[in-house]
């Protein structure tokens, strides 16, 4: 064990802990943002609860997800400063838009709308909320960009001088193509997650508080919540498709990784099941679908896709000596555990749906667990769609242009990289404690009084002076 390898295994916890918080607070800061739109239009008072409601689990998580996402900065800096050097010309454009503007359109409107209840005028209230919610996406886009200039490097240069990379093209950068499906790709994987809490948490309720005043409110969480989870399995579904031609055309080792692919094939079969060699050389066993493969990454089921032994082979003459082969396993297994878990969230959304079918009230116990689980199973999907993502473009920190180890700071030592990696473990441990905490609590709670409605008239309100209650 080097610093290389701690180094590695702290950047992987803890960007695997950020993003468990992510999802959730992109898809719930739309879902909210619906709710309130909804109760805007009709006026209806269920809507205001299950705004106020999944309003607050949202602010719980958003709070977490700052938190957490500040570490990922330092360790750019600390562990990784040659990465940093390397990059630091491209990722400071996309990043800089991000923090200066998505970051701060998200946050200050968030404050206006925690604050704004019965102080704003109805309509911008409701826009502070819409607001933010674009300030999250935005800001889920700038972070893709640079994400994607690892997968697949454009409008760049490498200065001979210096040997770093600089932007030459920042529209470039901005429209990778990589990032033009990997982001509404993650869209649709955080609106399942979203989706699956919102069903959770109000299947609960209706079955634990079968006789509560407010179950028409948590009968129709579970209802829109179903509905977002199958539109959003759906999405992803369709974006995966596009995603997984694009890999194959920029990195084509991932795919080949991804189906345990060894030779070249065309037409080229997709894995169910492959059990290769011990030293990764070879198949041994493997169940396969014909031609399917082929489809999946090129869009012709004749289609040429190209094995890992055979791009090693031409990795090595283009790039010098040396293995440019990911772990095999990892990224095998970790791509079907994304699509397992993925599809697994959608069939539990079609069972609570199933369960209410002609105003039926759901009890089984079984389908009370099953929904239970479902907030957890798109989470995982989406860690593990990550993990394939970062793994499999191994041994590149930037594909084609920089080994992973050739980013780590040469001057932290072992001992220093171990001190942070602990550190920084048991600090996200106890934020994980306090997050399930207070998402436990109150989502047992339920929903709000409303009865104190704040008014309905913007001109009244907008008489009223601004004021902020800390």
């Amino acid at each position: 064990m080097d610093a290389l390898d701690v180094a590695r295994w702290q950047f992987g916890v803890t960007t695997v802990y950020h993003f468990l918080f992510v999802p959730l607070t992109i898809g719930l800061s739309v879902l909210v943002a619906i709710l309130q739109t909804m109760w805007h239009r009709t006026g209806n008072e269920r809507y205001l609860k299950l705004t106020k409601f999944y309003g607050k689990l949202f602010l719980i998580n958003f709070a977490m997800g700052v938190v957490t996402g500040i570490v990922q900065e330092f360790q750019f800096g600390m562990n990784w400063s040659d990465y940093s050097r390397f990059v630091g010309d491209i990722f400071g454009a996309p990043l800089a838009i991000e923090a200066l503007v998505a970051f701060f359109l998200e946050s200050t409107f968030i404050g206006l709308w925690i604050f704004g209840w019965d102080r704003l005028p109805k309509r911008a209230h409701l826009a502070s909320i819409w607001a933010a919610a674009i300030g999250t996406n935005l800001s889920a886009y700038f972070i893709l960009a640079a994400n994607s200039f690892m997968q697949n490097p454009v409008g760049y240069r490498i200065n001979p001088d210096s040997g770093r990379a600089e932007l030459t093209d920042f529209p470039a950068v901005l429209t990778n193509k990589v990032a033009l499906i990997t982001f509404p790709h993650t869209l649709a994987g955080s609106f399942l997650v979203a989706g699956s809490l919102i069903v959770a948490v109000g299947l609960w309720h209706v079955i634990r508080n079968r006789d509560s005043a407010d179950t028409g409110a948590y009968r129709f969480a579970t209802k829109f919540g179903s509905w977002v989870v199958l539109v959003a399995s759906a999405a992803v579904l369709f974006t995966g498709d596009i995603q997984g031609k694009i890999m194959t055309d920029v990195q084509p080792m991932k795919m080949a990784a991804a189906e345990g692919l060894y030779t070249t094939e065309s037409p080229a079969s997709f894995s169910v099941l492959t059990i290769g060699s011990l030293d990764g050389s070879r198949e041994v066993f493997a169940l396969k679908i014909p031609y399917l493969l082929s489809y999946l990454g090129t869009g012709d089921p004749n289609g040429t896709v190209h094995g890992i032994n055979d791009l090693q082979a031409q990795y090595a003459t283009q790039y010098g000596a040396g293995s440019y082969t990911p772990i095999i396993p990892v990224t095998y297994w970790s791509f079907r555990f994304m699509i397992a878990f993925g599809m697994a969230a959608g069939a539990i959304a079609l069972l609570v749906l199933w369960s209410q079918r002609k105003g039926r009230t759901p009890s089984s116990k079984w389908l009370l667990r099953a929904g239970l689980a479902m907030p957890v199973l798109p989470l995982l999907a989406n860690s593990f769609g990550w993990i394939f993502t970062e793994m499999g473009r191994q041994p590149w920190i930037v594909f084609g242009e920089m080994l992973t180890r050739n980013g780590v700071s040469r001057s932290v030592s072992l001992a220093e990289v171990l001190t942070s990696f602990t550190a920084f473990t048991l600090i996200y441990a106890t934020l994980a404690v306090i997050e399930v905490k207070l998402l436990l609590r109150y989502a047992k709670a339920g929903v709000p009084d409303v009865s104190e409605q704040p008014p309905t008239d913007d001109t009244d309100d907008a008489e009223r002076p601004l004021a902020f209650a800390y």
